[in-house]
């Protein structure tokens, strides 16, 4: 039986990132990695070539997965960067909670708690999603994670990065997403394609999601 991502390429990326702000202190965010690996698994069962890079995360590293482990905003732009100079993608996977913002000054040394406000300015990350859809022809999913207006901001953020595919889920839903081994997720594609998936097991949504669009391209 020919497997759908046989002989293909496919990029995803998962997990948070940390932004230091001092030698110990960092700003990140709640991301477990689980919808990022959940899909890499699914892809690698579906006869893909996949290449995984990850913030820090508790998670095992999936056997036959190049995966590259990262910290940084800046690391995970030039990880892929370094990749897609290297090789052809048919399918590019955003999953990773990337941070909008990085610390425009890093303390060399443990910042003292000795004042009763610390003030910290911090400056725009480089747009890595934007940046890799303008220049690739690989299909693009990315994910938006959102609290309010969830779709319109959704397809507001598939049209601005030019994707193919939004998947959006909410960080204010019990029992889902962020922190949680499930998740409820709405699935839109460019062409009009919207789809919700009711709240599972991450695994199980990643099957789901993939089979959507698997679908959705041999039609």
């Amino acid at each position: 039986q020919q497997l759908y991502f046989d002989n293909m390429n496919v990029l995803i990326t998962a997990g948070p990132t940390r932004e230091p702000i001092d030698t110990v202190r960092f700003i990140s965010n709640r991301s477990s990695g689980k919808m990022g690996f959940s899909i890499a698994k699914q892809v690698k069962n579906y006869g893909g070539n996949v290449d995984l890079i990850t913030g820090p995360v508790s998670l095992d590293d999936i056997s036959q997965i190049n995966t590259i482990k990262i910290e940084t905003a800046l690391e995970m732009d030039k990880e892929i960067d370094i990749l897609l100079n290297k090789k052809q993608y048919n399918y590019i996977f955003m999953v990773a909670a990337i941070a909008d913002y990085k610390a425009t000054n890093i303390e060399n040394k443990k910042i003292k708690s000795s004042s009763k406000i610390l003030d910290i300015r911090f400056k725009k990350n480089p747009d890595i999603l934007k940046k890799i859809s303008k220049n690739n022809n690989a299909k693009i999913i990315g994910f938006a994670l959102e609290t309010n207006n969830g779709e319109e901001n959704a397809l507001k953020k598939m049209k601005d990065k030019n994707l193919d595919y939004i998947i959006l889920n909410y960080a204010n839903e019990k029992n889902a997403g962020f922190d949680s081994n499930r998740n409820h997720v709405f699935l839109y594609s460019k062409n009009g394609l919207k789809k919700e998936f009711k709240l599972d097991r991450k695994d199980r949504i990643a099957k789901l999601i993939l089979n959507t669009i698997i679908t959705n391209e041999q039609n």
